[in-house]
């Protein structure tokens, strides 16, 4: 029966079976099985050392008549705190009437004496046995035991599984074994779907063994079922995502330091923090744009299964979740489909990187027709969550945010559609050497090729996205009723961001046409710059961008003296601005076409 299962795997998925025979070890099997069985028992036992035995306190939390003693004392106190404020306004207003204070005197010694004596009452007292609420207290540890674990699945499950597909593409990298795997006839899909599922099978061994304990430790909890499994849906989706990614980071990533799997689980755990912090916080809402990208961590949506997670004050901020206005938080089932949903479209758009870099390391991450599509489903999950607050007084906030995760959104696609010079000299080549169509036909085609062809210079493509980008926060602040002047002003920082974005992109790209080595470090490095040093020797300088708007509209941060600069200054700066984008892309055409013609001289020298 065996042998048949594992000839159905190696028919099914030929990776996966070998995955599974290099990991799926005695040894591993042994250590991960009895790793499992020891953490269950410590977990279990931990929260034993506060087992109510008999010198349990009377005003223990399971003890049924703490209640009642707590209520005496908090009545003492609230009458000793009654008698202390009569007698302090007894000194104010009769303070030679001695009579009442020594009376109000007597009485205050008398209630503190009264909270001495069942203070000491219940210091030197237990609660009896028959008193002890054991049933309420068995609950409580197996939902701690429940919690607990829930909590090891996912750093567990995230974050090892993560360094481990890692660590794997970077040692068949090294090996040399991964170019026979790109050769083999298996696909794109079925190779890295065997990587997926067959290199972090420990881990998967691993977390079946406590598996058992903690369903039974959640249903002796009294959780719902369909909580628990909600959970185990949201995981299963959130581990597709992750490894996704760290397949993704794999390929993209090279280095034989072999610093690749520490450098994405040291990522992975970063954002696995901050997000937990930000969901175990009340006052940071989800409708927000920027916050809104903690759903892609399942924090939050294990605090809405099980509130006593974090014991958030005023509850999981996901029950306030909207998205277009629809009150998805409010019901079980459209909180899972949202994460689903989201889940499922983030890895879709992961997997169209991993096939087209797997076979093809040189080629770009997406193709430009994919780029546009990625762009638009973005805006659509963004503008979800931000226009439910469209309306309240933090919008500027919402519209500030927007325009951060399109600016971040527009550097991601400049790194992954630019191709590189061998790419764009064979494209520039062809069209060095088919110059025999009509004049407008060429033009015509040249178009086509600077908006769908992945080995054109990107320039064109960028623009679109930029515009795809900047539509939806253009009729926000047309449909605004701001005034005339804000809505100039509101109109030209997005004119600015398009400016600044496209100087970007060019700079970078003819920076990728250089002859030199690491030319991909040299435009990331140099682009950060641009972006980061401007605004850094500002703020160094102590320059304020309400005082002194004129340098700021001129840097590369604009946007921070809008509001104060004056709007011929700001058109002053788009002139600049343009005229830069004029200059870098007359000498970007002037690289193409001297690197195609010199393409094609080498081609025929060679013949």
């Amino acid at each position: 029966m065996m042998v048949n299962l594992i000839d159905k795997i190696g028919d099914w998925n030929p990776q996966l079976l070998r995955e599974i025979k290099g990991r799926l070890k005695f040894l591993h099997v042994a250590i991960a099985v009895a790793t499992s069985l020891l953490l269950q028992v410590v977990v279990f036992l931990f929260q034993l050392r506060d087992y109510p035995g008999d010198k349990y306190s009377l005003t223990g939390s399971y003890c049924r008549l703490s209640q009642g003693y707590i209520d005496q004392q908090n009545q003492l106190y609230k009458q000793q705190d009654f008698l202390y404020q009569q007698l302090n306004n007894v000194k104010k207003i009769k303070p030679l009437d001695s009579t009442l204070a020594a009376n109000l005197n007597s009485q205050i010694i008398q209630v503190r004496e009264k909270t001495n004596a069942l203070q000491q009452y219940v210091g030197n007292n237990f609660c009896p046995s028959n008193e002890i609420n054991m049933q309420l207290w068995w609950r409580d540890h197996y939902e701690y035991i429940f919690l607990s674990f829930s909590v090891i699945f996912i750093f567990t499950l995230l974050l090892a599984g993560t360094y481990l597909l890692i660590n794997d593409l970077a040692k068949e990298e090294n090996r040399g074994t991964l170019n026979f795997i790109r050769l083999s006839p298996q696909s794109e899909a079925s190779v890295l779907t065997g990587k997926l599922l067959g290199v972090p099978i420990i881990i998967y061994l691993f977390t079946l063994t406590a598996l058992p304990l903690h369903l039974w430790s959640g249903r002796s909890a009294k959780i719902a079922l369909s909580y628990i499994f909600s959970y185990y849906l949201v995981l299963v989706a959130s581990c597709v995502f992750f490894y996704s990614a760290a397949l993704l980071f794999g390929l993209l990533i090279r280095s034989s330091s072999g610093l690749q799997p520490w450098l994405g689980s040291s990522i992975a755990l970063l954002f696995l923090v901050i997000t937990m912090f930000m969901a175990s916080t009340s006052s940071m809402e989800l409708n927000n744009p920027i916050l809104s990208l903690r759903l892609f961590s399942p924090w939050d949506i294990t605090n809405y299964l099980f509130p006593n997670l974090f014991h958030v004050y005023q509850g999981p901020p996901l029950r306030g979740l909207q998205f277009f206005y629809l009150p998805v938080g409010k019901n079980l089932v459209s909180i899972i489909g949202l994460h689903l949903v989201n889940y499922a479209l983030s890895s879709y758009w992961i997997w169209q990187a991993l096939k087209r870099r797997f076979r093809n390391s040189d080629s770009t991450i997406f193709s430009k027709a994919q780029s546009y599509l990625l762009v638009a489903s973005s805006q659509v999950m963004i503008l979800g969550f931000a226009i439910p607050n469209i309306n309240n007084n933090d919008d500027y906030r919402n519209m500030y945010n927007l325009g951060i995760i399109n600016f971040l959104l527009i550097l991601g696609l400049i790194a992954m559609l630019s191709p590189h010079r061998q790419s764009i000299q064979d494209w520039a080549r062809y069209r060095h050497d088919n110059p025999n169509h009509r004049r407008s036909s060429w033009h015509q085609s040249l178009w086509q090729d600077l908006m769908w062809d992945e080995k054109s210079p990107a320039i064109v493509a960028i623009a679109i996205n930029i515009v795809i980008a900047t539509t939806p926060l253009i009729v926000r602040i047309l449909l605004d009723s701001m005034s005339h002047v804000e809505h100039i002003k509101a109109l030209l920082a997005i004119a600015l961001f398009i400016s600044i974005m496209m100087i970007y992109a060019t700079t970078a790209q003819l920076i990728l046409l250089m002859k030199t080595r690491k030319r991909y470090l040299w435009a990331i490095g140099t682009v950060s710059a641009a972006i980061l040093l401007p605004p850094m020797i500002l703020q160094f300088l102590s320059v304020n961008p309400a005082e002194e708007s004129t340098l700021w509209i001129f840097s590369t941060f604009p946007w921070a003296a809008i509001k104060y600069a004056d709007q011929t200054i700001i058109f002053m700066a788009l002139i600049v601005e343009f005229s830069a984008i004029a200059l870098l892309n007359f000498q970007l055409t002037r690289q193409v076409r001297l690197a195609g013609e010199s393409s094609t001289k080498a081609l025929l020298a060679g013949r």
